[in-house]
């Protein structure tokens, strides 16, 4: 299983989307204290409609205790500061995709631990950064089609029509 992590987040709605995702994703969500908002205020379960009871997620106190609980973890950081592309990594199936807080990202003393499993998503010009959610579904995508969308639902279909057999 895939782990989003959320150092510090900031917006309730960036999270409760980012909860939503994880659910389709089948990916488990860790929150990083202190968060910008309550984990029960109404705006994050809004963001998240009615997927917010089938999320599996963990709250930790800080970093050090995320790092405690989680002795192992294969930790990718998603900041603009790395030397890598999200795409140019190998991401393991059980591995953890980290993202920093909206206004700052993920702090620099936890980065420089980290050159090697830092990675970016390429932009044009001098754009700060994209949307939270959109930067943990552009990487978290990557890492799922890296593993083959193992265990997620591969077809689509139709409400009232149905697709043409293939000749």
């Amino acid at each position: 299983m895939l782990n989003i992590v959320l150092h510090e987040p900031e917006i309730p709605a960036n999270t409760g989307n980012i909860g939503r995702t994880c659910v389709a994703a089948g990916a488990r969500l860790h929150l990083i204290e202190p968060l910008g908002f309550r984990i029960n205020e109404k705006a994050l379960k809004r963001a998240g409609l009615d997927y917010w009871d089938k999320l599996d997620v963990q709250v930790y106190d800080d970093y050090p205790d995320f790092l405690r609980k989680n002795p192992d973890a294969k930790i990718y950081m998603a900041t603009t500061k790395a030397k890598h592309t999200y795409t140019e990594v190998s991401y393991e199936p059980d591995c953890y995709l980290m993202f920093g807080k909206e206004s700052a990202g993920i702090p620099e003393e936890i980065l420089i631990e980290h050159p090697d499993t830092a990675v970016r998503i390429p932009m044009v010009g001098d754009i700060r950064s994209l949307n939270l959610g959109n930067s943990v579904a552009i990487i978290l995508y990557e890492a799922l089609r890296q593993n083959r969308f193992s265990s997620m639902k591969m077809e689509g279909e139709l409400h009232r029509l149905h697709w043409q057999q293939e000749r």
